[in-house]
């Protein structure tokens, strides 16, 4: 049900599809075709019976004259080719607009899914119903059973189980992507919390002449690492720029991934200077306003610490979940109450002036108003594909 959209679908999602039977030849040319896998107006090429290398060097130059023809290969015929021309064979496929390999054996199909990876350096996924898939799916870099009247065995041996092929859509268009975003998006935001803090014990050893001390004592390095920043952070994996209805809609959202953009050196190294350009402001923002009690550092640079996390959720976060609110709220407000009760970190005289206030108003503005600027003036010249459609 649904297999040609689903084939159109992944296809337009920059998706190259290969399509790996024992069939033989005639029932292989009529499933492709049936399909759409291989379009009625696509001109196809069937590589002939070759039993020497001569043999397959001259087919291998008849396809190669054939420009934007679809590959129906025999399982025989991909042997030799594999084993006499396997690179120049493997750069004719790869650029056919779909390849079909027929008769093959089930070690042939997982040799094949090899050679894509090791020849292309790209994921592959292999989807399969049967017995027979079995090493073909666990080849793959992802393998995908489809629960079918073939049995369990595919499903069983694979990384996802569906029940129809048309689920792959949804697999990959929505929750692939969303995936792939959100891990990116905690990977790097967990780096800054981390970084944050380690940049302000540098700053603040540096200041007082490399003194081993520590800026924090035990319980507020463990807090700030759990109860204090622990729910917005990892809420994130909650968040999403579209709807799956939009995603599925424009196919072409996904394609974007292939350039990996989310998660790069680029993004890492952006991170790190965010990470040191806070933990600078705010150390050395609380040394500059502290008046006379080393516990008033501790105070004022916790508090901006704090805030200034819980706002750099609000800056990554696309689009806002109820899930992600309630942590915000559930974090400040276990940090005003630590406040209040811990004595020995913070001195309760001292945090209920206006004058912790403002100082901690100031350090988290200057920590965090560029970064809200750059990200507007980023959106304004430079949206991304997916605001345009929302």
């Amino acid at each position: 049900e649904n297999v040609k959209p689903s084939l159109e679908l992944l296809r337009n999602a920059g998706i190259r599809i290969w399509m790996l039977t024992g069939d033989k030849l005639e029932t292989a040319i009529c499933i492709a075709q049936s399909s759409r896998l291989v379009p009625r107006s696509q001109s196809i090429h069937v590589f002939g019976n070759v039993t020497s290398r001569t043999d397959t060097h001259q087919e291998l130059n008849a396809f190669r004259r054939k420009t934007d023809s679809a590959l129906i290969i025999r399982g025989e015929s991909l042997e030799l080719c594999l084993k006499f021309y396997e690179h120049e064979f493997m750069e004719l496929a790869c650029a056919a607009p779909a390849v079909v390999c027929c008769r093959c054996t089930p070690t042939q199909k997982a040799s094949v899914v090899r050679l894509i990876q090791e020849h292309t350096g790209k994921r592959a996924a292999a989807i399969g119903d049967g017995g027979n898939d079995v090493s073909m799916i666990q080849a793959a870099d992802t393998g995908i059973g489809i629960v079918g009247k073939e049995g369990k065995q595919a499903s069983l041996a694979a990384d996802f189980s569906i029940p129809q092929f048309s689920h792959i859509v949804r697999l990959l268009l929505v929750h692939g992507r969303r995936s792939y975003k959100r891990s990116a998006a905690l990977a790097q935001f967990v780096i800054h919390r981390g970084l944050i803090i380690s940049t302000m014990q540098a700053v603040f050893s540096s200041v007082f002449y490399f003194a081993s001390v520590s800026l924090y004592q035990g319980f507020l390095m463990v807090g700030y690492a759990t109860v204090y920043t622990m729910l917005p952070v990892f809420s994130l994996v909650l968040d999403k720029d579209v709807s799956s209805k939009i995603a599925m809609t424009y196919p072409e959202l996904y394609k974007e991934l292939a350039k990996g953009r989310s998660l790069t050196y680029k993004t890492f190294f952006l991170w790190v200077l965010i990470s040191i350009y806070q933990g600078g402001v705010i150390m050395y923002g609380a040394l500059l306003l502290f008046d006379d009690e080393f516990i008033h550092i501790v105070a004022i640079s916790f508090s901006a610490l704090i805030l200034t996390e819980l706002l750099m959720v609000t800056l990554t976060a696309r689009k806002w979940h109820v899930i992600m609110i309630l942590g915000e709220l559930v974090s400040l407000g276990l940090y005003v109450a630590s406040l209040a009760l811990f004595h020995e970190f913070f001195d309760s005289q001292f945090i209920r002036t206006a004058d912790f206030v403002w100082k901690v108003c100031v350090i988290t503005v200057i920590s965090c108003l560029p970064l809200y600027i750059l990200k507007c003036l980023h959106k304004k010249f430079s949206p991304p594909s997916y605001s345009k459609l929302t």
